[in-house]
């Protein structure tokens, strides 16, 4: 749930970039980070194995107009896909108000994403939420490798469901869709944020580019 100083006027919202190992979740927030106004967001913060893999989590705050008269910030985690750091993976999901699951689209990933999928779906049981009930965007990396499964194929794996996510085709390392990601999932969030809230107190809808301003 979001953290709310009234003392302050800040808002915080934790958004969590969950996904297989090597599926392109700290590519994304590395593009984020690139992107977007230097004003508006803090440095990178990367703890990494010497293989380059994600070993804890990446953090990157981004302050957007979001909230009238408060100071609204946006907490972008990752964390490792290996099983063996599912504690982890358990913990930075704690108290988190989104997520984006990062889907390898190649073929033979297929099985790991279900699996990763399956490891979100538990650890927020276990955590006292659900996937029914959070905010969650779909994301459909390494849309150009050549061995892409066909994005009608990815939907019938991770998105048939009654009401369906909302789904994006990326490349992370290009940066494409990258940011409408981050857009759908951010509004997302503070939609079921205002919901939750008094009318006096609800946000304003997130203009598409204020995290891309």
């Amino acid at each position: 749930m979001p953290s709310i100083n009234h003392d302050d006027h800040t808002v915080s919202f934790k958004i969590v970039y969950c996904g297989t190992p090597l599926s392109g979740k700290t590519s994304n927030l590395q593009q984020i980070h690139a992107k977007l106004d230097p004003n508006g967001c803090s440095d990178l913060v990367s703890l990494s194995t010497a293989q380059d893999r994600t070993l804890f989590f990446d953090f990157l705050a981004i302050e957007a107009d979001a909230l009238p008269g408060y100071k609204t910030t946006f907490h972008l985690y990752t964390v490792p896909g290996q099983v063996t750091y599912n504690a982890t993976l358990q913990l930075v999901l704690r108290q988190a108000d989104g997520v984006v699951f990062v889907a390898d689209s190649q073929m033979d990933r297929q099985r790991d994403n279900l699996q990763s999928l399956q490891s979100l779906e538990a650890n927020l049981r276990m955590n006292g939420s659900s996937i029914d009930r959070l905010p969650i965007v779909l994301q459909y990396n390494k849309r150009d490798l050549p061995n892409a499964a066909p994005v009608e194929y990815l939907e019938y794996l991770f998105n048939n469901r009654p009401t369906p996510f909302l789904s994006f085709e990326s490349d992370a390392r290009t940066g494409r869709n990258v940011l409408a990601t981050l857009n759908a999932i951010s509004q997302a969030v503070l939609h079921q944020f205002r919901l939750r809230t008094s009318p006096e107190d609800a946000p304003n809808e997130l203009p598409t580019e204020a995290l891309a301003a």
